[in-house]
């Protein structure tokens, strides 16, 4: 080849100074998959209450219902397993997982270790628009507060406490609380459900927003264990009325 024909070559394949080379559009939101679907809608019928704890979940009216195979069942079963919000008995198959006092009280002491010093960390280190970000999940999550289901709170709840978390450098502590979020978010429905709550959620969830803004680690701290506390005794209540009664029946 020619030193002229190798230089065209060179020439015909080299971006112009005078281009500029523009960002490629980010991707949003991932497509789903049909695996991916099934697990969701899955997952809210449970954390809404559609799937009772204890019922069987059997796979040929899931398969009618969705409109999906079994495989597709068999595998959401399982990932839900992982999750902690169905049980695999033996000789009776999947049902939706139990959950009592003594599991909850765990998830709830889980919670307020991770969560309170995420809050107290976020407080101290806090930079650039976090404060609008929190802001905005703040205001969704007041925004979700009146609808008739519960998986827009839980979303939005979600979303205001990973932001918290990822603005600590959080992230290990994060993917614990992740693992648990199927259980934690039936928790939530209980308690936002009790009539007789002493302060409601979101007013716990504005005093976080507030003390983290003034950068006050301590208060930080202290309005995420107050919340919990808040949140532990009204399940601890409904949980144990509820085994009671479960006792009484049998």
């Amino acid at each position: 080849m020619s030193i002229l024909l190798e230089a065209r070559i060179e020439n015909r394949y080299q971006t112009p100074m005078n281009v500029e080379k523009s960002n490629l559009p980010k991707i949003e939101h991932a497509p789903q998959t049909l695996r991916d679907i099934v697990q969701e809608r899955m997952r809210t019928a449970i954390i809404e209450g559609h799937f009772a704890p204890g019922e069987r979940l059997v796979e040929r009216p899931l398969c009618e219902q969705l409109g999906v195979s079994r495989t597709v069942i068999r595998e959401t079963i399982r990932y839900l397993e992982a999750e902690g919000l169905v049980e695999i008995i033996p000789n009776r198959g999947p049902i939706v997982a139990l959950l009592d006092w003594r599991q909850a009280e765990q998830i709830y002491d889980i919670r307020k270790q991770l969560e309170s010093s995420a809050a107290a960390v976020c407080a101290q280190c806090h930079s650039g628009d976090f404060a609008l970000r929190l802001g905005d999940a703040l205001t969704a999550l007041n925004a979700t507060m009146d609808d008739s289901e519960w998986i827009g709170v839980m979303r939005a709840t979600t979303r205001f406490y990973e932001i918290i978390f990822v603005e600590a450098g959080h992230e290990i502590a994060w993917d614990i609380v992740q693992r648990l979020n199927g259980r934690i978010s039936r928790l939530r429905v209980l308690t936002l459900s009790a009539k007789d709550r002493p302060k409601p959620g979101i007013s716990h969830m504005s005093a976080i927003y507030e003390a983290i803004l003034s950068r006050d680690a301590d208060a930080a701290q202290a309005a995420v264990q107050a919340h919990i506390l808040d949140a532990s005794a009204i399940a601890q209540r409904f949980l144990r009325n509820e085994a009671a009664k479960a006792v009484n029946d049998a």
